[in-house]
């Protein structure tokens, strides 16, 4: 129950004691006959941030808008209001763009470590850096297919669908790797450039296909969640269209490279 009285019957706690409270029969009694009043201090409840007091504003966004998309649409205004506000305050972005920036970050800081590694075993397979180039150039047309399904699904390309982006660079890498590997073997089996890479291409057709669509089907149950549902689209527009570049792209280009003539 909350009660307030008026401001001359609240200057103090001995006129609170005395302050009347009606009751279901009519009549009155003081507040001391109910309830104890007593003086003390309170001690406010105070949010800090980085140890520092912070006063939190929330908002919720319109259905189908991506946070990411309001935080960059109200960045300008947002700047402007940090850059007016006395020395000591400051405006701090926060909630899940502030959480993807750090998921991001963190994926960042080991990237050109994974490239090395990636690169070193791939040489090591490949024994030629010819080869290599060839391998790694499918790699970042897959992306197409990436930008392609977050769009049409309406997904942000957050640290979940990243995720997704450095899963699809390894199958991509491992599909390449198979064809150009079955390219060479034709060749070093006796078989001229251009018979070896029209021959791998059709042995190497259905695996490539096979494993890709199984992989597809794979990220249907989870597509639709929240959470995993931009990587589940990330990895199925990418493979797919990166499945289709690995058996036509990269035959032309080994071609156009190694100026491989019909015979």
């Amino acid at each position: 129950m909350i009660a307030r009285a008026a401001d001359e019957e609240r200057i103090s706690p001995s006129a609170l004691r005395t302050l009347q409270i009606p009751l279901a029969s009519g009549r009155t009694v003081p507040l001391m006959q109910l309830a104890s009043v007593d003086y003390d201090l309170e001690v406010p409840l105070i949010w800090r941030r980085d140890r520092l007091p912070t006063l939190t504003v929330r908002a919720e966004v319109t259905p189908g808008v991506q946070p990411a998309t309001v935080a960059q649409a109200l960045s300008a205004k947002v700047a402007e209001l940090d850059h007016g506000l006395r020395e000591g305050y400051h405006v701090a972005l926060g909630g899940t763009v502030e959480e993807s920036a750090k998921s991001q970050a963190s994926i960042a800081a080991v990237v050109p470590l994974m490239l090395l590694l990636m690169t070193t075993l791939l040489m090591l397979q490949l024994h030629s850096f010819q080869r290599l180039f060839l391998v790694l150039s499918v790699a970042p047309l897959g992306l197409i297919g990436v930008v392609a399904a977050l769009i049409i699904s309406n997904k942000p390309l957050g640290f979940v669908a990243i995720l997704g982006v450095v899963a699809l660079i390894g199958m991509i890498l491992r599909n390449s790797v198979i064809l150009v590997d079955q390219i060479e073997t034709e060749i070093s089996d006796g078989r001229p450039r251009w018979d070896a890479v029209v021959e791998a291409t059709l042995r190497r057709f259905r695996p490539i296909v096979l494993t890709a669509a199984a992989t597809i089907l794979a990220m249907i149950p989870i597509a639709s969640t929240v959470f995993w549902g931009p990587m589940a689209y990330a990895i199925m527009g990418g493979l797919a269209i990166a499945t289709v570049l690995t058996l036509v792209f990269l035959p032309a280009l080994y071609v156009v490279w190694y100026r491989v003539k019909e015979q």
